[in-house]
């Protein structure tokens, strides 16, 4: 794959889902409905910036973490792959942009990827952990662990 375009106008407090699977145009417009609905009960306004491009079609986690680095304000990256698209749940694919390097040490960072570098979350749990990671209120270790724990894999709520 070519190099991906650069992604701009992402507000600082906007969780960015970039969609890599575009086989199902309704299963996308779900996704989009349900990433745009209040949450915390409705007493917050989402806010998203999606990336709807078929140059990031197919893209791979290492590609997409690559095209979005320098975006220093960016914890997390949320992926509307082809596991989401056919779920029911259209859980989307949570990846840590933070590497090594970005960690105090190896302890640090093998804390941080404990359970893997990724993991699902439901739509209604993208702003819940994008808010939290943004604040350094919870780290993604301790999402990644619940949806470890959980039966299909999936963080829904802490």
């Amino acid at each position: 794959m070519g190099e991906l375009p650069a992604v701009v106008g992402r507000g600082e407090f906007d969780a960015l889902v970039i969609r890599t699977d575009h086989h199902d145009d309704r299963a996308w417009h779900d996704v989009v409905a349900a990433l745009t609905e209040p949450w915390g009960g409705g007493q917050y306004e989402a806010h998203v910036h999606f990336v709807d491009d078929p140059a990031w079609a197919e893209a791979t986690v290492d590609e997409v973490l690559a095209a979005v680095r320098t975006d220093e304000d960016l914890s997390v990256v949320f992926l509307a792959d082809r596991t989401t698209m056919q779920a029911g749940n259209h859980a989307l694919l949570a990846v840590t942009t933070l590497t090594r390097e970005d960690c105090e040490d190896d302890e640090d960072y093998g804390q941080l990827t404990e359970f893997g570098r990724e993991f699902r979350t439901i739509p209604a749990g993208v702003h819940n952990v994008h808010a939290n990671l943004s604040i350094g209120n919870l780290g993604f270790e301790e999402y990644a662990a619940a949806a470890h724990d959980d039966p299909e894999g999936i963080h829904r709520s802490l």
